[in-house]
């Protein structure tokens, strides 16, 4: 997706295909979940391969283009999730984005979109692998900040042309120990258990049930007041809940001591009607409750009794589990908080689990987690954190610990700079270049031929924007300029070799250096993955409605969209067309149907299409010579041709070595990985 040549900023976004994902984001609490499916469901889900993340964006035509500001709501959203109260965007969907792996931008600083077309050839891999692109309005000073956040801050290495800087989660070299945030709470020397209690004023912070807090009144104290010391037991606790008429209520409570024995697994029955019992996640089904009678104050009375005066209760996300069992205790160690990343952020206890101390937990061969082992989990974190220290566990065991699932990478062409002049000739040669492409050349006719029959013949295949007979021939000859390439292209195709006026006539484009590589720039484009299932279709009546041509198109199968141009000056619609379907077999048919229809009388003619929505508004909006006569402004180009040709082989190399890096770097990605590349161009 790109910007008109003005604008000169792009984004391309890949999905790379995933054959398991991983996460590494916190899950949310689980007082928070509220799921609206009910165990049998769940399980059937559980039993079914797991669900991948995919992303569907329906922009199609006109609504090309995006702002800085859907880029940054795409992104948060593909970062975040729900979980941190991010949104879906409002112009595509990210769906199942919670199996998302990581979120990947790519940023080419100073290609654009005209460089992408222009070297169209040596993007092989980016045209390839990158399904979707959008035009993008023109690129500011703070460009990286405004399509990724404010806390963005990329880091630049000596910059080497081409070479590539990054901001991502990678372990602080030792003299950036002292910014990371571990280090910074807790220091580099080993401590007791009391240094990882949390205060007063974090237990207030992080929603944990305090005496006289709002919704506590009547929870149950632990009655554990005796002075904490290094001495003191550590108890792991953990919980599963369920979805009741009064909210979330818990159904199973284990308590793990300091050696991992379990001293306590208790099944619990809710006091209301039980909506969802978040089998997925808790391993609990009505079967397994059926003949459970023990309630919540029975449960409560025992953790009474089993906790000693000074006990210390370790857990992930403790909170939770705590408002769960309507309990409150004045010591807690949160496992979630202790390994906390910048800014807050927090991981899955699965994930710590296997990074710090190599264990699985929550087996997704099993429905359901086991509360006994994800207490004893979060146990052993701790204990491992006491016994190594912070300085080691950075070092050692959170080295698997991405900082962040967001990384941003950047490549630099460093051509701009070199040669001030270069974006605007390399420019001036891509308004050549397309205007050769869409124009045509046909004869011989006869010198009595009636112009207006031949404008008419040729209009068939899409809009004219100019058509000049040529007298300096033996035999007329005429020269059209369409305004789209496809209509260039049916021409070529339809009329090459036809009777047209009365004489049999040769349809060719025009021989120059530009367009020795046309055959293979049109197979590509009618190959590009944005093209897959489009077809383009002209002859379409002007006279006709939005709703009239759904319904003259409705009985082609699979027919997803539909995207009728409008003329830019007086806003009417053009006499073409491009359906969009849901398989490139299913255009195939449509246009098979529409060109035997044609063949049978009717106006509609039809082919694959070549220009993807972004690449067609560009084409619309690009004045492609600027008055000149097209042969005036090849004479100024050969002029200069000299002084370019390095410059303009120079950038090739760079791009070709610039695609073939990203294709490294691609590949080098875990499945499941979202991949946006951004093209901010070159500020004019």
């Amino acid at each position: 997706m790109f910007a008109n040549e003005m604008a000169e900023a792009a984004c391309v976004i890949g999905h790379k295909r995933p054959h398991k994902c991983n996460q590494e984001v916190e899950e949310p609490q689980k007082t928070k979940k509220k799921r609206k499916v009910d165990e049998d469901a769940c399980q059937n889900q559980h039993k079914r391969k797991e669900k991948k993340s995919r992303l569907s964006a329906g922009l199609f035509g006109e609504d090309c283009e995006i702002r800085h500001e859907q880029v940054y709501e795409f992104l948060k959203y593909a970062a975040l999730g729900k979980r941190h109260n991010a949104t879906q965007p409002s112009w595509c969907r990210i769906y199942h984005q919670r199996h998302l792996a990581k979120v990947v931008v790519i940023v080419l600083q100073e290609v654009s979109q005209l460089y992408f077309y222009k070297f169209y050839l040596q993007f092989k891999h980016l045209r390839r692998a990158f399904q979707h692109r959008f035009s993008l309005p023109p690129a500011s000073a703070n460009f990286i900040a405004s399509v990724c956040g404010e806390g963005i801050s990329m880091k630049h290495q000596n910059s080497m042309q081409g070479s590539a800087s990054a901001y991502s989660g990678h372990i602080p070299k030792n003299s950036d120990l002292q910014k990371d945030p571990i280090i910074e709470k807790y220091g580099e020397e080993k401590h007791g258990l009391t240094s990882y209690i949390l205060t007063l004023e974090e237990m207030r912070k992080y929603d944990y049930p305090l005496e006289g807090s709002p919704g506590c009144g009547n929870y149950v104290h632990t009655q554990c007041e005796s002075p904490r010391t290094d001495s003191s037991p550590l108890f792991g606790l953990d919980c599963e809940m369920c979805l009741t008429e009064k909210g979330n209520e818990v159904t199973r409570v284990s308590l793990v001591d300091a050696k991992g024995q379990c001293i306590m697994d208790e099944l619990i029955k809710p006091e209301t009607q039980i909506l969802n019992y978040f089998t997925r996640y808790s391993g609990i089904t009505r079967k397994i409750l059926l003949p459970v009678k023990t309630k919540l104050p029975e449960i409560q009375d025992k953790l009474k009794k089993l906790l000693p005066c000074d006990a210390v209760l370790v857990g992930h996300s403790l909170n939770a589990d705590l408002h769960a069992l309507q309990m409150i205790h004045p010591s807690v160690i949160d496992t979630s908080l202790l390994f906390a990343r910048h800014k807050g952020r927090r991981f899955k206890l699965k994930f710590l689990a296997k990074a710090v101390l190599g264990k699985e937990i929550q087996s997704e061969n099993k429905v359901g987690h086991d509360p006994t082992e994800d207490a004893e989990a979060a146990l052993e974190l701790l204990q491992y954190f006491i016994d190594q220290g912070p300085r080691k566990i950075l070092k050692r065991a959170i080295q698997e610990v991405p900082l962040s699932s967001f990384s941003v990478i950047q490549f630099t062409l460093r051509s701009a700079h070199d040669a001030p002049d270069l974006v605007a000739e390399v420019c001036e040669k891509m308004r050549i270049q397309l205007a050769d492409m869409l124009t045509v050349y046909a004869g011989p006719f006869d010198k009595d031929f009636c112009l207006k029959s031949l404008r008419r013949e040729f209009k068939k295949c899409g809009p004219i924007q100019s058509l000049t007979v040529l007298t300096e021939t033996h035999q007329p000859h005429i020269r059209i300029q369409y305004e789209v390439l496809e209509a260039a292209q049916l021409a070529m195709e339809s009329l090459n070799g036809a009777d047209v006026a009365g004489s049999h006539i040769k349809v060719q484009r025009p021989v120059t250096v530009m367009m020795l590589d046309c055959d293979i720039l049109i197979k590509e484009l009618e190959m590009d993955i944005e093209n897959e299932g489009v077809i383009y279709v002209a002859g379409v009546k002007k006279t006709l409605t939005d709703t009239d041509l759904q319904e003259k198109f409705s009985h082609l199968k699979d027919l997803q969209a539909l995207f009728w141009p409008r003329d830019l000056k007086s806003g009417k619609h053009r006499n073409y067309c491009f359906l969009k379907f849901q398989t490139s077999e299913s255009a195939l048919e449509a246009l098979q149907d529409i060109n035997r229809q044609g063949a049978k009388g009717s106006q509609l003619q039809s082919r694959k299409a070549l220009t993807s929505s972004h690449l067609h508004r560009w084409i619309c909006h690009m004045d492609y010579n600027d008055g000149k006569p097209i042969q005036l402004v090849h004479h100024i180009l050969h002029m200069k041709k000299e002084q370019l040709s390095t410059s303009e082989q120079d950038i090739r190399k760079k791009l070709k070595k610039l695609d073939r890096s990203i294709k490294k770097l691609y590949r080098s990605l875990e499945n499941n990985t979202l991949c946006v590349v951004l093209l901010p161009g070159v500020n004019r």
